[in-house]
């Protein structure tokens, strides 16, 4: 809602030239590796990253917070002041190169594992290049696949130790420090080390390739999930395995042949073996711990092994405690809950098809008071949340498939949940739902779309939606319906979460997308401005949409609150033009009328939730609890000030609180744009605050 359309639109005009793609990745905090890496090598110094310092704020806020235990006595030292001979990577990644220290990152250890095994991917995120010899300057660099762009990030090689070791991530024999270096980059990305703790192995496995996620419960396990694994590892996908936990006592609780609940593992291979006369499926499982393994049949030394063909056992079995073990199939379904599969690209999700799956990316955000919804639960703000549309247009290929359906996946990411951590926040509770679109011809798909109201989901049922509402990371789904048009509605699971998103649409076949806006608008909404005006463009004045409304102490809008809400509507609303003969009359166009309406409508919502009394207008106390709705988190001397200005004897109507809502909305859009840095502090010239103040028409 406060975000700059300049800046918008010069975002999208940096990823139409390809900024954000894996061949031009984005400067994370605008830092650029060669030219630090250059300016330390002319100074003959070694890099301290300012942005990420060597101090206890980087490495968490609670537990590995400033003057913990955890955290009393640790010292920040280089690879060169910890090993005679550092290395960046001895004789190519390993899985055996990621041993988990004190940080409950499993789940990126288990993803960071299985990126060992794809070369071309793993240098994608470790670029080549870097080590401790040809020109070191305490500098490197890995890249990160962020909400649908590619951010470099920068970073020094100062490593928390205590006690002489690693505290977190390290190499199994100690001088190879790739893997260490690579989790402080994800570190710096998402905030601090501690931010790291506990996730869900897919999530390291989407920022390392940019990929899609898909889970199968294995207790319902597909009958041919072993064809499904198979293909995965050939195509390079990355996968993770887990066990449920009943209880928090059941957090990294060791079973007696060795399995720990509530870990993540990652698989790193499957095969067949000779055994006894008959076909052994086994699949290879390993712990980021880089030891406590499974015990059972065919592990490392199970009897199991002498009745398989010397040749077989020499290739797979390898009797060390390095984490990594073998286990029959059968035993792995009943033994493990979950597993998880990035595909590495959309054609991935094919499982025998080599057509490449169209990809959109749709940004979006909720926001309290505008587009916070949450879900079908609540039919009274449900349809404020971001409406998305999907025409499907041709059918899947599917000779042995008498449907007529077409195949698409949806996939809803919430962003930056880790970076709020430190403020007591965590992930929001997501989920989408898909409406069938009835009434559009052909010839209509691919035009806009007004933004459906509340009566179009109270008679209409969803025809698809994510299996459930979690609160992960992202939630996806597989679906088939028939060729049509069709809305997907993400939200929230309970109203007024405020977040950003990332909306991603897979189609297999020829698709049109578009996010309907709230600006676009349709025949009937024309035809009401047309009864509403008459035969001529009225003045803003004559067509207020809330001066019918009896339960609300106005008039209407006055000429000066009109005056001040077109100077302080967002700039990507349609002007409203001055009156041809009369200079202080302002004429309202029906485009801008449209956008001026919506924004009303909103507001109105607003000021009907808060006023308590139901008066038809606002005391202090309600105007101040609609703003914090609103998402705006005001000190009390300019709630002071707000009142002072908008208030009657301590009472707001309508007219003045749209005004409010609209300067607010203002003076948040302009902060935005000034914070470049995102530092949440400006620096303003006086030119700048007399420029600002009159394209707002303040005169004081």
């Amino acid at each position: 809602m406060f975000g700059g359309v300049s800046s918008q639109i010069q975002k999208e005009r940096s990823r139409a030239s390809g900024l954000g793609s894996i061949q031009q990745a984005i400067r994370y905090l605008n830092q650029d590796f060669q030219a630090l890496k250059e300016e330390c090598l002319q100074d003959g110094s070694l890099f301290q990253d300012p942005m990420f310092p060597a101090e206890a704020s980087s490495l968490g806020f609670k537990e590995l917070g400033p003057f913990t235990a955890k955290t009393r006595g640790v010292e920040w030292k280089r690879p060169t002041e910890l090993s005679a001979d550092p290395q960046f990577i001895v004789g190519g990644a390993t899985r055996t190169d990621i041993c988990q220290g004190a940080l409950g990152d499993c789940w990126l250890l288990a993803a960071i594992g299985s990126l060992t095994l794809n070369e071309r991917l793993l240098h994608r995120v470790v670029p080549h290049g870097q080590s401790f010899s040809d020109q070191y300057a305490g500098i490197f660099h890995f890249q990160f696949w962020q909400f649908g762009e590619w951010v470099d990030v920068v970073i020094d090689d100062r490593l928390p130790v205590k006690d002489g070791e690693l505290m977190f991530v390290h190499s199994a024999e100690g001088r190879e420090f790739w893997s260490a270096l690579l989790e402080k980059a994800y570190a710096k990305l998402n905030g601090s080390y501690e931010a790291l703790s506990g996730g869900s192995t897919t999530e390291g496995f989407e920022d390392f390739t940019g990929g899609v996620s898909e889970m199968y419960e294995l207790k319902k396990a597909p009958r041919d999930l072993h064809r499904i694994i198979t293909k995965a590892l050939e195509r390079g996908s990355l996968l993770g395995c887990s066990i449920d936990i009943t209880s928090a006592f059941d957090m990294e609780a060791v079973t007696f042949k060795k399995l720990v609940k509530g870990h993540a593992y990652s698989v790193t291979g499957l095969r067949q073996v000779r055994y006894r006369g008959r076909q052994e499926r086994l699949i290879r499982i390993r712990n980021p711990w880089g030891q406590v393994e499974w015990t059972g049949a065919w592990s490392d030394s199970s009897s199991e092994w002498n009745d398989v063909a010397n040749e077989d056992k020499d290739e797979l079995l390898c009797k060390m405690e390095d984490g990594e073990f073998w286990m029959s199939f059968s035993e792995f379904l009943r033994q493990f809950s979950r597993l998880e599969i990035c595909n590495l690209t959309p054609d991935a999700l094919s499982e025998d098809s080599t057509g490449f799956w169209a990809t959109v990316t749709f940004q979006g955000s909720w926001r309290r008071g505008s587009t916070a919804g949450g879900c079908r639960n609540h039919p009274n703000t449900f349809w404020i949340n971001p409406q998305y549309k999907i025409c499907l247009l041709e059918e899947d290929d599917d000779p042995d498939d008498d449907e007529a359906a077409c195949s698409f996946l949806v996939a809803l990411m919430q962003k930056d949940r880790r970076r709020y951590r430190q403020h007591g926040q965590d992930m929001h509770t997501i989920g989408f739902a898909i409406y069938e679109v009835r009434g559009h011809s052909a010839a209509h798909r691919g035009c806009p779309s007004i933004h459906l109201k509340k009566d179009f989901f109270l008679r209409r049922s969803s025809c698809a939606r994510s299996d459930t509402f979690i609160n992960l990371r992202e939630v996806s789904a597989r679906l088939r319906l028939p060729p049509g048009e069709y809305l997907i509605v993400p939200s929230t699971f309970e109203p007024s979460k405020e977040a950003d998103f990332v909306l991603r649409v897979f189609t297999e076949k020829q698709s049109e997308t578009a996010e309907i806006s709230e600006g676009d608008i349709d025949d009937s909404f024309r035809s009401m401005f047309a009864q509403l005006s008459g035969d001529v463009s009225p003045v803003l004045t004559d067509v207020s949409p809330v001066s019918a409304d009896r339960d609300l102490q106005t008039d209407g809008f006055s000429m000066e609150s009109c005056r001040a809400m077109v100077s302080l509507m967002d700039v990507s609303s349609p002007a409203a033009p001055p009156c041809a003969d009369c200079n202080f009359r302002l004429v309202c166009t029906p485009d801008f009328f449209f956008s001026f309406f919506e924004r009303v409508q909103t507001y109105l919502g607003i000021f009907r939730e808060f006023d308590l009394d139901k008066s038809g207008c606002m005391n202090s106390y309600e105007m101040r609890l609609a703003l914090e709705n609103g998402g705006f988190k005001l000190n009390n001397k300019l709630y002071q000030m707000l009142v002072a200005r908008y208030a009657d004897n301590e009472v707001v109507d309508f007219d003045n609180f749209t005004c409010c809502l609209l300067r607010l909305e203002a003076m948040f859009r302009t902060f935005q744009e000034l914070d470049r840095d995102k530092s949440g502090t400006v620096e303003i010239s006086i030119t700048e605050v007399t420029v600002w103040k009159k394209q707002h028409g303040i005169t004081q």
